[in-house]
């Protein structure tokens, strides 16, 4: 993600396990050095359309893609073996694990100049933990502490907006103090949501929104353009380590990632960076060196919303699953490029166990029709929800759906398709009445980004176990090689399946001759969009 400094941010003992654990995995791609190109020039990238452009308001990876040009979070993850990197901050210390000291680096500037102190740090970060705001990452803080104080039960009004673990001791210096000791805390850092705000992100946040300011590589040139583009230019101000090889980037908003691959084709855009996998074959003879195919840490499930009576009993919700042959989906839709789910956790992640979610993810219709039959079964239609950003969507929702009514018995099939930019607000809400595609994208290699991304008390599904919960704690305060804890909070939440696996993806990605040095991770930057360069 950046220049390949080697200093320890973490305990050296969690960066040498991190690092063993995914070399082999190969976690970054890119052109082969293919095409250097020479500093300047402006290259085009497709995006489906982001929900808010500040840090703090979304987990999309499609806004993400954006906001990690705009701002530099406190560290970085190595795109090839996933160990952290300093960015922000010059080092992450602490003698238990509990009590870190983040030092940033000095002399940093926003891009309306502005300087960039730790106290930028801590009021995102605030910002972001303070419940009645509803940032959509408010549970990355909650392992600060003072998070409860800012996130009362519901009806109790918060005792502080501010956080009591973080203490700015100077302009560079931020103090933070956890509940419990956290080994993945330096991982975390990576994340967006921690990335600094100027005092412009509180005094108008819908027009921070349209034109955030960062402290990033890149700057915005012009207001954010809904469902048209969203252009950035080098900042000039920008004195980190990711100076950008190009002037300038835009992103071009397609509704739909076949028409942006057509595009791609036709030469209107540079770098597609989710090639539909229905196009596969076409994608490789059309492309050749500049088409990548790599390990990827995203995962789709089906979600259930257990607010509803009808998927209260976990008997049905294993009848659901049991129902669905990944294998034939993942064929037929993907030409087998992702692979059929078998646990919770992607296949890159250490502690992910072949197998993990055994016969609940086995297709037996048999079975299925007898459980779902012992549970009651399902009165009323029953509603699909998912986006129309891919075309591959409904396909396996239509396979879905037929499998459903011909292994189950379920009549009454009716499909909730929408923009994602709707979709994400109303399953956050918890306004579904029925399953919806649930995506995860990996931000950090670890168990604990999924379990606790997935399952944390805000959860889409409305599913809480206070046993899953103790093991993730466990499993945090764990030295980073025991994964036992994390790996029986897994065994808990698949017992109970509020969220059914589905499939694993392969990440594929294509580029035009225009640019080279294209260098995508399978983390939460994706496109480390400062070192690619435009050769014509």
């Amino acid at each position: 993600m950046t220049h390949p400094w080697h200093r320890t941010l973490a305990p050296l003992a969690l960066v040498a396990a991190l690092t063993v654990a995914l070399s082999a995995c190969g976690g970054g791609t890119t052109d082969r050095g293919e095409g250097s190109g020479k500093p300047g020039g402006t290259f085009s990238v497709a995006l489906t359309e982001p929900d808010h452009l500040i840090p703090g308001q979304t987990t999309s990876s499609y806004a993400l893609q954006v906001i990690q040009g705009l701002f530099d979070s406190p560290v970085t993850l190595d795109p090839e073996d996933g160990h952290v990197v300093p960015l922000a901050a010059e080092s992450v210390n602490s003698p238990d694990q509990q009590h870190w000291t983040v030092k940033f680096r000095a002399g940093a500037v926003f891009h309306n100049g502005e300087k960039v102190t730790a106290q930028s740090f801590a009021d995102a970060w605030n910002a972001a933990a303070f419940g009645p705001n509803a940032w959509e990452t408010n549970y990355y803080f909650a392992q600060i502490e003072g998070y409860d104080q800012m996130n009362p039960a519901e009806g109790r009004q918060p005792a502080s907006d501010k956080l009591s673990g973080l203490k700015v001791l100077d302009e560079t210096t931020l103090q933070v103090d956890l509940n419990a000791p956290f080994s993945q805390f330096p991982m975390m850092l990576s994340f967006p949501a921690f990335a600094p705000l100027p005092s412009a992100a509180f005094t108008d946040a819908k027009a921070f929104d349209l034109r955030p300011v960062g402290n990033g590589p890149f700057e915005m040139d012009g207001d954010w353009q809904h469902n048209q583009k969203i252009s950035l230019k080098r900042a000039a101000s920008y004195n980190g380590t990711r100076t950008p090889k190009a002037d300038a980037v835009d992103f071009k908003i397609f509704t739909s990632k076949d028409t942006a691959f057509t595009e791609l084709q036709a030469g209107n855009v540079d770098i597609v960076t989710t090639v539909p996998a229905a196009r596969a074959a076409e994608a490789k003879r059309s492309f050749g060196k500049r088409y990548s195919v790599r390990p990827s840490g995203t995962m789709d499930y089906l979600g259930l919303p257990l607010g509803e009576k009808r998927f209260a009993d976990p008997k049905l919700r294993r009848a659901l699953s049991m129902a669905i042959d990944r294998e034939g989906i993942t064929q037929a839709v993907y030409n087998g490029v992702f692979t059929p789910a078998d646990s919770l956790v992607a296949k890159m992640v250490p502690g992910h166990r072949p197998g993990a979610c055994g016969e609940t993810c086995t297709y037996n219709p048999a079975k299925a029709k007898a459980l779902f039959d012992e549970a009651g079964g399902l009165s009323g239609p029953l509603e699909l929800y998912f986006s129309n950003s891919d075309p591959t969507y409904e396909q396996w929702m239509t396979s879905v759906a037929q499998q459903f009514k011909q292994n189950l018995g379920i009549k009454d099939v009716v499909f909730r398709k929408m923009a994602n930019a709707d979709l994400g607000p109303l399953l956050n809400e918890r306004k579904s009445t029925g399953p919806y595609r649930q995506n995860w994208v990996i931000d950090y290699p670890s168990m604990q980004n999924y379990l606790d991304g997935l399952f944390n008390s805000d959860n889409r599904m409305g599913w809480s176990s206070a046993r899953f919960d103790a093991l993730v704690a466990q499993g945090n305060a764990a030295p980073e090689t025991d994964l036992g804890p994390y790996q029986s909070a897994e065994d808990i939440a698949l017992q109970e399946l509020p969220l059914i696996p589905l499939w694993n993806w392969q990440d594929q990605s294509a580029w035009s001759p225009r640019v080279g040095s294209v260098v995508i991770d399978p983390y939460v930057t994706g496109l480390h969009l400062d070192k690619v360069t435009v050769t014509s």
